[in-house]
Formats: structure tokens, sequence, C-alpha cells
């Protein structure tokens, strides 16, 4: 069976999409059907712009979320998803290859997401850092055990065996992140983020996002999505809709999903979109998977 995987923010990179645009035309209908939605020439920064451009939030999380949806609706007959997900940004993404969501509707809430989640990060000061190298359950207990009412740090995403990036306050991810060490972690790793996403720090953009999407059309998808909020298989519209609100402020539980996905019969991963992050981690959580990318 396969699956169908779409990346989150961070795999972006100038010149993503060019190629598409110049030789398909459901491509090229798509990308200037975006233009108009978000009221500005995302093409232009997505095609020719700088990193710094790119880098921008109310462009990088519409630039991946376009770029991996479109490749994987140009791909036509080929695109017979048996089950779909993607982590953090990319469940958008599955949501309208799925059939989830609308094209125009998914767009509208990603940039509503990103612009919800740059403005929480001016108000809450969080940042993030990845542990690699510590079992899930030592980084789980030293959260725990570092957190406090003011300074919070919780695991966010569940990225494979071994590699689990933390979230919360400045402070205390500095402080946990000097326990992971003691404890051997082999690295502990700031990352250059300006919020501490899926963490309750975001609960603000959460209550944004919240009402753009209970406003949204949620249809059954074609195929089961596996959620960030618990991994599992989910097909029921509301159901979708709920755990989407709730993805925000939830860990990102990618390693129990490609689990799932596999133990339901999933033996081929595509990864659609920019980069190949995805496809790496499936190979860390069962080396014997077949993951690839669209070419």
């Amino acid at each position: 069976m396969k699956a169908f995987v779409f990346p989150g923010q961070g795999s972006q990179f100038v010149g993503m999409g060019k190629d598409l645009y110049d030789n398909n035309t459901l491509a090229k209908e798509l990308f200037d059907k975006a233009d108009q939605i978000l009221g500005y020439k995302i093409t232009d920064i997505m095609f020719a712009g700088t990193d710094e451009q790119l880098k921008e939030t109310k462009v990088t999380q519409p630039a991946v979320f376009l770029h991996s949806v479109i490749s994987a609706l140009c791909q036509g007959e080929e695109f017979k998803p048996d089950m779909v997900a993607g982590h953090s940004l990319g469940e958008f993404s599955a949501l309208v290859a799925s059939g989830a969501l609308s094209f125009e509707d998914g767009l509208k809430l990603v940039y509503a997401r990103a612009m919800a989640m740059q403005k929480c990060c001016e108000k809450v000061e969080g940042t993030m850092a990845a542990i690699i190298g510590l079992p899930d359950e030592k980084i789980e207990e030293i959260c725990a055990e570092v957190s406090t009412d003011s300074d919070i740090v919780i695991p966010a995403n569940y990225n494979c065996p071994g590699q689990l990036v933390i979230s919360g306050t400045k402070a205390a991810i500095g402080a946990a992140c000097e326990k992971m060490k003691e404890a051997g972690a082999k690295r502990a790793l700031p990352l250059p983020v300006s919020g501490a996403f899926h963490s309750p720090l975001m609960q603000p953009a959460k209550d944004e996002l919240q009402a753009a999407i209970e406003k949204t059309q949620f249809n059954a998808p074609k195929c089961p999505i596996y959620q960030n909020v618990d991994g599992k298989a989910h097909t029921d519209a509301e159901e979708i809709k709920t755990n989407l609100i709730a993805q925000l402020t939830s860990s990102v539980r990618w390693t129990a999903s490609v689990k799932n996905m596999i133990a339901d019969g999933a033996d081929e991963f595509v990864e659609c979109g920019p980069g190949k992050a995805l496809r790496g981690m499936i190979g860390r959580i069962d080396k014997n998977v077949n993951a690839h990318g669209l070419d």
C-alpha cells in the first residue's frame, strides 16, 4: 500500500515550483490562483526571490503548502494514495491532497495559521531545541522536571527514534538542554525559530486559527489521514477538524503516525514537496520500508 506524506516548514528553497509552473498547465493555473487568493505574487518569491524573503512567515508556510499540494495534484492518475499524513504544516497539504479540504480553503487556512503564529511569536517569547540520541521517555522526564508554572518545556515533535524536538520558554529550553547533555544526549541543539511551536504557548494562535477552521467546510477524505495529535487514522470530517484545531498546541506524533501506517499495510512512502526530511525520518523509524520522493 502507498502512503503519501507532506513536509512542514523548514524544507523551502528558492526556485521551488518553477519547473512545475513552466511545464504543467494545472500547476500554472493553481499557482496563479494562489497569487490571487493571497493578494501578492508569492510565485515571484518562490521562483526567484531571496532566502530571506522566503523565510518570512507570510511566505514560508504558504510556499511549502503550494509546492507540496501542486506536486501531488500534478501526478494525475499516478496520485492514488491509500493513506496520507503531513508533518505539522504538512497536515494541511495532506488534507487538500486527500480531498478533505478544497485547494482554496486549504491555502486560506495555511495563510491564517502563518499570520496567527507570527502574532503569537511577537507576544509570547519562546523557542525550540532538537535533542539527539536520548530515549523519548528520558526527554519527557527531563521536560517534566524542568517545567514550572512560568517556564514550560514539552516534547513537541516526535520525529523518529533518537530525534525529538522540545518547545517552550527560552529559560526552560536552556535548562532542559543542559540536563539532556548531562543525561547523555549526543546533541541538544537550540533551533533558530522565534516561537514555541506545538506547545501551550501557542494558545493565542490556536484560538485565532480555530475561528477560521470552524468557518471552513471539511469533507470526508478519499483515504485515511493519520493526524499529528494522536498518530491515528481518521476519516470523519468533524474529527479531522477537531484534531486540526488541537494541532498548534499539541505534540506532533510523527513516529506513531508512520508506525501506524506501516501496521495498516503501508510499504511505500512517497514524499510530496520540497526537501527530503520525511523520508530520512521514515528510514530511521523502519529501515525496511521504501521511502522516496516524486522524482
